[in-house]
Formats: C-alpha cells, sequence, structure tokens
C-alpha cells in the first residue's frame, strides 16, 4: 500500500506543476507586455519586420521624390534644346558647335566636309587634307598650315578656315573627333 501511495503523491504532483505551467503560459509568459523583458522571438517576429517596413517607405518615397526632380530636369533640358535647335535636335552630322568633341567614323574614300570654324582630330586610320587652294588646313597644334593632298598627323588638331576644306579618309578604319558643323559625302 505504502508503494500506490507514493505513487499518488508524484502523479499528483506532476499534476500540479503541469497546471502552474499552463496557467503561467496562459496569463502573458516571458516577452509580452505584462513582462517587459526583449527576447530574440520578439526582436525577429516583430521589430524588425516593422522597421523594415518603415525603412522601405522612406526609400520609395525618397525615389519617387527623386525621380520627379530627374524627369522635371530633363523635361527643361528637352525643352532648352528644342529653343535652341528649333524642332529639330542635332544629327550624327552636327556637333554642338565650339561646345564638344564628337567621334566621326568616315567611310574609306569618303570626305569629311567642315564648316568655317571646325575642328578635327585624326585618332586611328589614315587620312588626307582636301582643298583646292592654299592654305588646306591650319594645323593647331604646331602653328603651320596642311596642303590639300598631304597626310593629317595623328593626335594634331586641325581648323578649317574656309568653306570646302575637308579630310578624306585613305584607311578602312577613320576615326576623327570634329567640333563644329560637317558633312560627310
Amino acid at each position: 500500500m505504502k508503494k500506490n501511495h507514493w505513487m499518488i503523491r508524484l502523479a499528483a504532483l506532476l499534476l500540479t506543476s503541469y497546471a502552474l505551467v499552463l496557467l503561467t503560459a496562459a496569463a502573458g509568459g516571458a516577452g509580452s507586455e505584462g513582462d517587459p523583458l526583449v527576447t530574440l522571438s520578439y526582436l525577429n517576429e516583430t521589430f524588425l519586420p516593422q522597421m523594415l517596413g518603415k525603412v522601405d517607405e522612406q526609400a520609395e518615397a525618397r525615389n519617387k521624390e527623386l525621380a520627379d526632380k530627374l524627369n522635371e530636369q530633363a523635361q527643361k533640358d528637352a525643352q532648352m534644346l528644342v529653343e535652341q535647335y528649333g524642332t529639330t535636335l542635332p544629327t550624327s552630322g552636327e556637333s554642338e558647335k565650339g561646345e564638344t568633341f564628337t567621334v566621326v567614323d568616315v567611310p574609306m574614300d569618303k570626305t569629311l566636309y567642315g564648316e568655317i570654324g571646325c575642328e578635327v582630330m585624326l585618332r586611328v586610320g589614315t587620312a588626307n587634307c582636301v582643298a583646292s587652294s592654299a592654305p588646306g588646313l591650319i594645323d593647331e597644334t604646331d602653328g603651320s598650315t596642311l596642303g590639300g593632298g598631304k597626310a593629317l598627323v595623328k593626335n594634331h588638331l586641325y581648323m578649317m578656315t574656309i568653306d570646302g576644306r575637308g579630310v578624306k579618309a585613305t584607311a578602312a578604319t577613320t576615326k576623327l573627333l570634329v567640333r563644329g558643323g560637317y558633312t560627310i559625302k
């Protein structure tokens, strides 16, 4: 009989402990508002997603603001170009005079004719000066002139000071840096 009595006490003790654990969990265990201890699960499951959501919202709002500013600036720039060039924008045969150089590929046996003040620099291939009278091209690099039919020197800057002056490509691949108005024939 003593053996049964001891078993009954053990079972009662286990049932009481189990009931206390259930009551504690139901009453709000660790990590709840009643117990302000911050747990790893709270950080991972609640706090971090909330913070990431707020960061995403702010980043999206900032991106929208920057995109709006970029679109506004692009519209202003497009309007300025239309005012500067009329209804057409520069084509590959024109560059903004006096501002930037444009890389131009000139096919073999074709001639690039420049407007007065047009500047060219031979970068790849070979080319000859096209001019019916002197001076052909002004070599701005060394201050000399280049007559018709003479070969351009690579990396020298040449200026066309008379209408009808040009540069004829004599190689399969000829690349020029050009600043100013020109046509290729």
